[in-house]
Parts: structure tokens; sequence; C-alpha cells
């Protein structure tokens, strides 16, 4: 299955979903400030198999290591034509940390995993607290160590984080969730209960 969305509608509906969930919700209190200071870079990959994503994967993983933060903090690699399904996207995490480990890169980068059908372990497909990592598209987010670890310490409250997350979204519920998306221009591919 492949988006036919423009890679412009591709990252309006990243951003619509940055700003009203993650940010909106503060499920994420260190998003804010990069979004605000015009610090992510978002790239849609245009992989439509795990070859290609690999090679993709680390041309910017390469690229967010060169550029200076100031300019790019963190970036965003939208997948619309590859890894679909959540238990083929788990499955290549394995390969994204593979990679990040090839090219000397950890404990400088991590990448971590947002997607349409993001389950937890232990949880049902449909349980709420699995929306803190659903995403219009299959998303790799690559981050600076370095920045993770200054707003952790920025951050007293980073170990309630997880929780204050579960009750946010157990209070908003499935209607809530899709509410949050009524009134902003429609995505193809709105985030639901039902994907």
């Amino acid at each position: 299955m492949t988006s036919n969305d423009s890679p412009d509608e591709i990252i309006a509906s990243v951003k619509r979903w940055l700003e009203v969930a993650v940010i909106g919700l503060n499920l994420c209190p260190f998003a804010k400030a990069v979004h605000v200071k015009n610090q992510i870079r978002y790239v849609v990959a245009d992989a439509t198999n795990i070859d290609s994503l690999a090679d993709e994967l680390v041309r910017e993983l390469e690229a967010l290591a060169e550029a200076n933060p100031e300019s790019v903090d963190t970036t965003l690699l939208i997948l619309p034509n590859v890894l679909q399904d959540f238990l083929d996207f788990n499955d290549f995490l394995d390969v994204a940390d593979s990679i990040v480990e090839e090219l000397e890169l950890d404990g400088i980068l991590q990448v971590a995993p947002f997607h349409p059908q993001f389950q937890f372990e232990d949880t049902e497909a449909d349980d709420i607290t699995n929306y803190t990592n659903r995403s219009p598209f299959p998303i790799l987010h690559l981050l600076r160590e370095d920045s993770v670890t200054r707003a952790v310490e920025a951050f007293p409250d980073e170990m309630h984080i997880a929780e204050n997350n579960i009750a946010t979204l157990r209070k908003l519920g499935h209607v809530g969730w899709n509410a949050l998306f009524d009134g902003v221009a429609a995505r193809p591919g709105r985030m639901t209960k039902d994907e």
C-alpha cells in the first residue's frame, strides 16, 4: 500500500498531528521548543522496500550528525510507502539500531518509532494508551542523545511522562482523540480508532 498524497500534504499532516496531539496534549514536553524554533527536519522517504529505506536512513542519520543542532536538532523520516504493517515496522527497528551502530553513531543519535498501528507489548490493539505513539504515517524519529539528555535534565518530572500520557489518553478516550482532529483540515488517512 502506498500513499497518493504529495510530499507537502504528507508533511502538513504530520505537522498537524505534532501540533494537535503531541504538543497539544503535551505527550512530549520536549517537542514544543524544537517545533517553535523550526529545528525539526521533515523528510518524506521515497523508499518502497527495506533496502532503499536502509539507504535513506543512513543518509538522514549522517546528515543529522553533521548538521548544526541550532539549525536541525531532530529529523522525522516519514515513510508513506513502506512498512505500513506495524509488525514489519517493529522488526525494522532492529535494523535501524544496527545502522546507528555501524555508522558509529550509537551514543550520539537514536531512533524512536511512531506508527498508525503502534501497539505496546501486552496491550490490546484498540487500547487508547497506544495512541501516545500513533502517527498519521510510519515515522522514524532521529534524535540527538545530547538533546534528549538536556531535555530530561530540564524537565523535573521526566519519570512521570509515560504515566501522565496514559492518564491523559484514558481521560480523552477514542471519541476525544478523534475530536482533536475534527475541524482540522481533513488529512487523507486521518487517524481514527479503526486505523
